[in-house]
């Protein structure tokens, strides 16, 4: 491929781009072999600016008259410094583009483009405005690091194997793929569970550092919207592990941007992907989401960036700001506003004869609420958490629309659902949970799963949720429950977009853990991550008149 590459490329290897404090990052150059200046699109990558998937999408960007700029971020790979994850992104990337905007090959004009961290350093980038810098189009990126690694203040365990992957200067994902993970992931406590495999500080910190504090604020999005004043082009996907992460990046760019331009012109596109294939596949395990689930995720940006970079009119502006998927009915739905502008919040409230327990008990989900009080109860065990099956899971292959039935058999996790559905219901939006519940412990979690179930019986999973309750009132400041108490807890389960068709029925799971993807809450009230004790915790969901627990579900008006 490199061979046929430089026939029609003109290539550049590691050429030094100096920083403001002297340290020289690495990059390649991909340009048309002829003329110029073209407009560049950069890419900023902490893992290999050689990986064969942005090469193959170089390929068709220098093809559609683009220069491409492939960096290693500060101290990986053929870069210079030590890499402090996500703390030099915003200085860097200003000081890459105001070089790159100055050489004689660029005609003033820069974009860029990336998955994951290579989206995050694109809204860094962004915020000390660069006159060069006239879009951006990240792919599955985060408002802040708190909202990706600690969900509403509970730690997402794939943080420890991305930050394995990333030890040194080169990534190391051949040798984690040898690594017995269910053995890793059980170890306690946290803090050191990676210390006999490699010396990881930034890791231990993210443990240390349970609460929203200045760690994470330091480099968030939440204050910084203001500054920006670049257009942005956000993609995700419904069982990305970053999906509510960029609805949130959308919902500040649009609100909050410094310019009419940034609010007015940035896009948002979810489709029934993961953080792994984006837009490139119209199956997802099992479930075949149509023709229509295919997307051509480098043609769109080129298309982006005609319009942002080259002038072209191309009619890309006068589209809806906003374009998903909705999974089941298989088409796109539009709309300028997230969430959506038709949608109605409709409440289906939990109601049992107090069993609940299993797929097999006697939960219900009522479109009117019950008349009777009622409880449920389970008992939450760390030692034998529920296991990770479907969902926004990014490490592991559990990911994406399972069936949960084999889950559903737990005696520790509560199913309530609906009767058949006599008509259609689209559901497109946030999702919310609100439950009223009591426990022994000082401190636990709560979780819920929403699934979308079949006429032959499967439980395909949509979107899931958790709390903890310590931060029921605040990521800041933390307060514990007095046990056997009840509480209010509002559990946020994500967005997504379905057609319960006719004949299906909606399915929520409650229960306390989500394991391997979320770390244990121990129930003993001590920080979490820092030592090993754990014990079980009783947990009571109450619900009816008085204690109307719910899930609230976006409903299209139209629908």
């Amino acid at each position: 491929m490199a061979d046929t590459m430089r026939q029609s490329i003109n290539i550049r290897m590691d050429v030094k781009i100096p920083m403001r404090d002297g340290v020289l990052l690495s990059a390649d150059i991909y340009g048309p072999p002829t003329g110029g200046p073209f407009p560049v699109l950069l890419v900023r990558t902490i893992y290999d600016k050689q990986a064969e998937r942005y090469v193959e999408w170089t390929k068709r960007f220098v093809d559609a008259g683009y220069t491409c700029v492939m960096q290693d971020c500060r101290g990986r790979n053929d870069s210079d410094g030590a890499w402090e994850p996500y703390i030099h992104e915003e200085d860097d990337g200003h000081d890459t583009i105001e070089w790159i905007g100055s050489q004689p090959w660029c005609d003033g004009n820069v974009g860029m483009y990336g998955v994951s961290y290579l989206g995050f350093t694109q809204h860094q980038s962004a915020i000390q405005r660069s006159k060069y810098l006239k879009a951006i189009a990240p792919i599955a990126s985060q408002q802040d690091n708190f909202g990706h690694q600690r969900v509403n203040g509970v730690l997402q365990q794939h943080v420890a194997q991305f930050f394995i992957n990333m030890a040194g200067r080169t990534n190391k994902r051949a040798a984690t793929a040898l690594m017995n993970w269910d053995e890793i992931y059980n170890r306690l406590p946290l803090v050191s569970a990676m210390d006999d495999i490699v010396d990881l500080e930034f890791y231990r910190e993210v443990v240390r550092h349970h609460t929203f504090d200045e760690f994470w604020k330091s480099y968030s999005m939440r204050y910084k919207y203001s500054e920006i004043d670049t257009p942005a082009y956000f993609i995700t996907g419904w069982y990305d592990n970053l999906v509510q992460e960029t609805c949130k990046l959308f919902q500040g760019w649009i609100n909050e941007a410094r310019t009419e331009d940034a609010r007015r012109l940035t896009k948002l596109m979810i489709g029934p992907w993961s953080h792994r294939n984006m837009g490139d596949s119209q199956r997802f395990g099992a479930i075949d989401f149509g023709g229509n689930a295919f997307v051509d995720i480098v043609s769109e940006q080129i298309r982006w960036n005609d319009r942002r970079l080259r002038g072209i009119e191309n009619g890309i502006d006068e589209e809806p700001k906003v374009n998903v998927f909705v999974m089941g009915a298989n088409r796109w739905r539009t709309g300028d506003t997230w969430p959506l502008e038709q949608v109605n919040e409709r409440h289906l409230y939990l109601d049992s004869d107090r069993g609940a327990n299993t797929l097999h008990g006697d939960g219900v989900l009522c479109f009117e609420l019950p008349l009777k009080e009622a409880h449920d109860h389970f008992t939450y065990d760390p030692t034998d958490p529920v296991p990770t099956l479907g969902g926004q899971f990014m490490m592991m292959e559990q990911g994406g629309p399972a069936d949960r039935r084999v889950v559903q058999l737990r005696d520790d996790v509560l199913v309530y659902e609906t009767g058949l559905l006599d008509e259609d219901l689209e559901v497109v939006g946030p999702v919310t949970l609100t439950i009223h519940a009591s426990s022994s412990a000082l401190d636990t979690d709560f979780t819920g799963v929403l699934s979308d179930v079949y006429p032959d019986g499967k439980s395909v999973m949509l979107t899931e949720g958790i709390a903890r309750t310590r931060f029921r009132e605040s990521i800041e400041q933390p307060s514990l429950i007095e046990p056997e108490e009840i509480y209010e807890i509002a559990i946020d389960m994500w967005s997504t977009a379905n057609l319960f068709k006719s004949g299906h029925r909606i399915r929520l799971e409650v229960s306390s853990s989500n394991f391997p993807r979320y770390e244990r809450n121990q129930n003993t009230g001590t920080q979490p991550g820092l030592d090993a004790e754990m014990t079980t915790a009783s947990q009571t969901i109450y619900h009816g008149p008085q204690l109307p627990s719910r899930l609230t579900l976006p409903v299209l008006k139209d629908a």
